[in-house]
C-alpha cells in the first residue's frame, strides 16, 4: 500500500507532466537516480524534467509537509543536488510553499516553488506556479430516466379503443367497465 507521500509524488510529475510546456519543459519523468558530477554521489530524485530540444534537466523535489512551509535548509540542499549533477533548475513541489529566507535561495538558484494541496490526485487539484493556479475538477454525471407507460385497451362492451391514464376502470363513452 502506498503511502500519502509516495501517491503525492505521482502525482506531482503527473501534473508537471501535463503542464511541462508551462514550464519549457518537453516532458516529466517519474522517480530515478542520478549520479553527481562533482561529488560522485548518486541522488535519488522525486522526478525529472527534461527541456525541450534536450537542452538540459530540472530536478523535481516533492515534499508533503502538512504543517510547515520549506525552509532555507532544504532548498539550499535541493540547490546543491542541482549543482552537483549538472542540472539548469530545480522545482519544489509542496502544499504550503516556502519561506521567505528558502524564497531567497529558490530565486537566486533558478527553483520554482510550486504548490499543491495535500490530498491532490490526478483528477482533482489546486496547482499554483509562476503566478499561474491550475484547478482540476472531477465532475460526476448521475443519469435519471423517467419512464412512463402508455396502456391502451378495447372497451368489451363499445369495441371503443382507450387509452388509459392511470388506474381507470371505466369507457369514457358508454361508462361499462374496461374489463368486462
Amino acid at each position: 500500500m502506498q503511502t500519502k507521500w509516495e501517491s503525492y509524488e505521482e502525482v506531482a510529475a503527473y501534473l508537471l507532466n501535463q503542464f511541462a510546456k508551462e514550464f519549457g519543459l518537453e516532458r516529466v519523468e517519474g522517480k530515478q537516480r542520478i549520479k553527481g558530477q562533482r561529488s560522485g554521489t548518486e541522488w535519488q530524485i522525486d522526478a525529472k524534467g527534461v527541456r525541450e530540444n534536450n537542452e538540459g534537466f530540472l530536478i523535481i523535489e516533492c515534499r508533503r509537509y502538512t504543517t510547515s512551509r520549506q525552509n532555507q535548509e532544504k532548498i539550499g540542499a535541493l540547490a546543491y543536488r542541482i549543482i552537483d549533477t549538472g542540472a539548469v533548475a530545480g522545482i519544489i513541489v509542496s502544499p504550503l510553499g516556502i519561506q521567505e529566507g528558502a524564497a531567497k535561495i529558490a530565486s537566486s538558484e533558478d527553483i520554482i516553488n510550486v504548490q499543491l494541496g495535500e490530498d491532490s490526485t490526478s483528477a482533482e487539484y489546486v496547482l499554483s506556479f509562476l503566478r499561474k493556479v491550475m484547478v482540476g475538477i472531477e465532475l460526476r454525471a448521475v443519469a435519471a430516466m423517467n419512464c412512463i407507460a402508455e396502456v391502451w385497451r378495447t372497451c368489451k362492451s363499445c369495441g371503443k379503443k382507450l387509452y388509459l391514464i392511470a388506474n381507470e376502470q371505466y369507457c369514457s363513452d358508454c361508462q361499462n367497465s374496461v374489463h368486462n
